[in-house]
């Protein structure tokens, strides 16, 4: 399904990489091997697709265009190397990750040069509202990292508070995406406004499916129960607990709270969800936010992107990792 999504921008793609790898060079050795590293073992390039496909709406893509891209690939390779060293988390797409082979230190700092590096591109380019849209997708990211953790204390979570978390920590990136995408090709405010809307109800809908990965029962190379091992209160779960009862709601937030490293109490936590309605719950809601992009699609010229983009975002909900 990706081979077709990406057929209409299979060229940018292509000359991407180029873009790419030029964009993270340093002239200090250690750095230069890192970032080979990192473009050896990046993933399926989901959020450059939504800036080629964007721009691409409405116009060829542009100097701009691949300006964005990258960008938007160097925030978020930057993210993913901060999160491994928060998370202690050892591999990332079946690669080590750069705190298990370089220590945190250097993780960190790598991280830090990608996103200066990306602060750096906008500027030489002169791409000042390139670097608005990006910056303030890093602003909402981090306030809803920070927001979830701390939330997580106390494990009071609302339905809004969840979605105020993932529109912020999730869909930000992706709106900044389409957005850039868009503003690359064109300066009319109100189109690059409703494609970062599209793209924040596509990453609602790409965490949400995320989300279900914790309870499903194929084998996606994640473990089960993550979410619940690091006290993340996620959409099927906090429906479970607004429909049990008092002493349910107790015994299963206590388990979250202080049980979380036990296998046998996680599957306990994994069963009641099951059985409370909260993945069928989830999966609606999930649907809900597809049905909304695909109105918001809709207003938007018919052309090979735009097919690509619907096929892009059924991807987002049917995929299995």
């Amino acid at each position: 399904m990706l081979d077709e999504i990406k057929a209409p921008i299979k060229v940018e793609l292509e000359n991407f990489e180029h873009h790419f790898k030029e964009s993270m060079r340093s002239d200090v050795a250690l750095l230069d091997k890192i970032t080979y590293y990192i473009v050896k073992s990046k993933g399926k390039q989901v959020r450059p697709m939504f800036v080629f496909l964007s721009a691409k709406l409405f116009g060829q893509a542009t100097d701009a265009t691949y300006t964005a891209a990258a960008l938007i690939e160097l925030l978020h390779t930057a993210t993913l190397v901060h999160d491994d060293v928060v998370d202690d988390a050892y591999e990332r797409r079946g690669f080590m990750s750069i705190n298990a082979l370089w220590k945190n230190k250097i993780a960190v700092l790598v991280g830090d040069y990608l996103l200066s590096k990306g602060l750096l591109l906008a500027l030489d380019k002169n791409q000042f509202q390139m670097l608005k849209i990006i910056s303030t997708a890093v602003k909402e990211m981090s306030e809803g990292e920070l927001l979830q953790i701390e939330k997580a204390r106390k494990l009071d979570i609302k339905e809004d508070i969840y979605f105020e978390i993932i529109r912020k920590k999730t869909a930000s990136l992706i709106a900044s995406a389409c957005s850039a995408g868009a503003a690359s090709v064109v300066s009319d405010e109100d189109i690059i406004e409703k494609m970062r809307v599209l793209g924040e109800t596509i990453g609602i809908c790409f965490q949400i499916k995320d989300d279900l990965f914790d309870y499903g029962n194929v084998d996606i190379g994640k473990p089960l129960g993550i979410d619940i091992k690091e006290q993340k209160m996620t959409l099927p779960l906090i429906y479970a607990l607004n429909n049990a009862t008092y002493f349910d709601k107790r015994r299963i937030i206590n388990i979250v709270k202080n049980n979380n490293n036990k296998t046998e109490k996680v599957k306990e936590v994994i069963d009641f969800v099951r059985k409370s309605g909260g993945i069928e719950y989830t999966i609606e809601k999930m649907n809900e936010f597809y049905q909304k992009s695909l109105v918001l699609l809709d207003e938007f010229p018919n052309n090979d992107a735009k097919i690509a983009l619907s096929k892009l975002l059924e991807y987002t909900i049917k995929r299995k990792k």
